[in-house]
């Protein structure tokens, strides 16, 4: 990673207007043609504020979800070599569910500075490509919470990424190593210990 990746948490701002759920279909944007899963964890804000402390973070975490962010790796390149986005790569739909569970439900395994410890896989039709542990975070919950409401407000019902665990999108592993980018038909499932299995199919524009 560039030595400022270490800095501090960067992220950016998707399409709130295209979340899709469990068992909900998805088709690639017009142009693209290297379709990508990302298997994240995600936290729902549960009470707002601005400018949040580190300490008093968790105050504001409703519980966790399943994130599939699914990427255009064609539209991202063009965009970020200018200098710009990921932006149209990013925002034509993300998976989220099947659940919100609470954060009571992850006191055991919630560490001292905020990581959680989390089994998380990736499987496409069956086959498992991605596997890893939320715990490998580089930032911690507190840091990102209070990085993201550095200077803006956050609501309720917000939506945090936790950004894709290692390994956990072909363009990682290589489309070489995984059969390829998603093409419909193909069934992508994302499973999180305590947060269940959120699946999605891949189909044609219609």
């Amino acid at each position: 990673m560039l030595p400022g990746w270490y800095e501090f948490p960067v992220f950016y701002f998707s399409n709130p207007g295209t979340l899709i759920g469990h068992e909900a279909e998805v088709c690639a944007p017009i142009g693209c043609n290297e379709l990508d899963y990302e298997l994240e964890l995600g936290i729902i804000i549960g009470k707002g504020g601005k400018d949040i402390a580190l300490e008093k973070a968790w105050e504001h975490v409703a519980g966790f979800t399943i994130i599939n962010d699914f990427s255009a790796r064609d539209i991202q390149r063009k965009e970020m070599a200018i200098g710009l986005g990921p932006a149209k790569a990013k925002d034509f739909a993300t998976g989220v569910g099947p659940y919100l569970v609470t954060l009571d439900e992850f006191a055991d395994r919630i560490d001292k500075d905020g990581r959680i410890d989390l089994e998380m896989s990736a499987r496409v039709n069956g086959k498992e490509l991605s596997h890893g542990n939320a715990k490998a975070m580089y930032f911690t919950w507190p840091q990102i919470i209070a990085r993201a409401s550095a200077d803006a407000e956050l609501f309720p019902g917000d939506l945090i990424g936790s950004g894709t665990v290692g390994t956990g999108c072909i363009l990682e592993l290589g489309p070489e190593n995984t059969g390829g980018w998603l093409k419909p038909g193909d069934v992508v499932e994302l499973e999180i210990e305590r947060l269940g299995i959120l699946r999605n199919k891949v189909v044609d524009r219609k």
